[in-house]
């Protein structure tokens, strides 16, 4: 079953979406919006895969699906938390910025509580042209949760999962450095994200969805040229189990809370660093990274940040390649 939010209101309408992404059902007899389908997810589930099962057979008054007309689907949540599921990635930027990796990084998930009050449409434009800030995006899975009880185990977390996404993380990482010096983490440095069109439950992606990991490339062009390819299936550390778990060791966790793998990050095929599309290799997730590896190849990295025009599209592909959860697709603006 595909879910998405039409804009309306600061909360959306909960639309049920066919799986090719052409058509949709309005579901407000069932639910308002996804945050209220979400917490009462038991007894609304059957009424909802019922709907999308009438919209497939075309037995239900529909409309067209314009990703346009699409708010991320949830507009704002009651808590966002991103992890460094792909350790490659974090040991990459960490080295552009000459600190250390420790050993824990491997055993013990990263994660910080970003900013839920209020995401970016997928097609929204992304508001930071000033080239001083270092405007990054970022590509990445993210799934939303049921409610998580306070300590639980990695597999009750994954059990907890509702719905699976994705997301572009955008970052300011001229800003990262000073705020992460100051030891209190992320904030100014992390804008608002954006995500993908529709989210899809964990059944409808079937095969695909194994052992809380995504497997599929995760695709991402940058101004219409391909620059990342990276399976999200591979080199993912830790599991989205085991972050739910992590984010549910000291608290609980209320439906509709979303949990991000952080950046996909691939190694190269010799166990070292990824090479980019143009060089045979899978590419790169985020610029941040593609520009640590120019760094340990040249010495100085050369591919810019973000700039006002530039355009990022992010996508997953079924086997026919068609996109899973929709296309992201923002352009930065000044």
């Amino acid at each position: 079953m595909k879910l998405a939010s039409l804009k309306s209101g600061r909360d959306g309408q909960l639309v049920v979406v066919s799986n090719d992404l052409a058509w949709c059902a309005d579901a407000a007899h069932i639910a308002p919006t996804l945050q209220a389908a979400l917490d009462d997810w038991d007894r609304l589930l059957p009424d909802l895969q019922n709907l999308a099962t009438d919209l497939e057979h075309e037995m239900i008054p529909m409309r067209r699906f314009h990703e346009h007309a699409a708010a991320s689907p949830l507009p704002r949540a009651y808590q966002w938390a991103d992890g460094s599921a792909y350790v490659n990635h974090v040991a990459l930027v960490r080295q552009s910025r000459g600190a250390d990796l420790p050993d824990s990084f491997w055993h013990d998930p990263l994660m910080y509580q970003g900013g839920s009050d209020g995401f970016l449409a997928p097609r929204d434009p992304i508001p930071f042209a000033d080239e001083a800030l270092g405007c990054d995006f970022e590509a990445e899975v993210v799934v939303v949760t049921g409610d998580v009880a306070l300590g639980a185990s990695r597999e009750d977390a994954l059990a907890s999962v509702r719905l699976v996404g994705l997301t572009n993380d955008v970052s300011l990482r001229h800003l990262i450095p000073g705020e992460l010096g100051k030891g209190f983490g992320f904030f100014q440095s992390k804008p608002a994200s954006a995500f993908s069109p529709v989210f899809v439950t964990p059944d409808a992606l079937g095969a695909w969805w194994q052992e809380g990991k995504l497997h599929r490339r995760l695709c991402v062009d940058l101004n219409g040229t391909p620059f990342g390819r990276a399976d999200a299936g591979e080199d993912m550390t830790f599991d989205f189990g085991t972050l739910i778990a992590h984010a549910a060791k000291t608290r609980a966790l209320c439906a509709g809370t979303i949990i991000g793998s952080g950046t996909v990050s691939n190694r190269g095929a010799d166990g070292g660093p990824g090479k980019p599309i143009a060089e045979g290799g899978v590419g790169y997730s985020c610029l941040a990274e593609m520009r640590t590896v120019e760094m340990l190849r040249s010495g100085s990295p050369h591919t810019p940040f973000l700039k006002a025009g530039d355009t990022v599209r992010i996508w997953a592909e079924d086997d026919k390649r068609h996109p899973i959860f929709g296309v992201i697709e923002q352009t930065v603006v000044g």
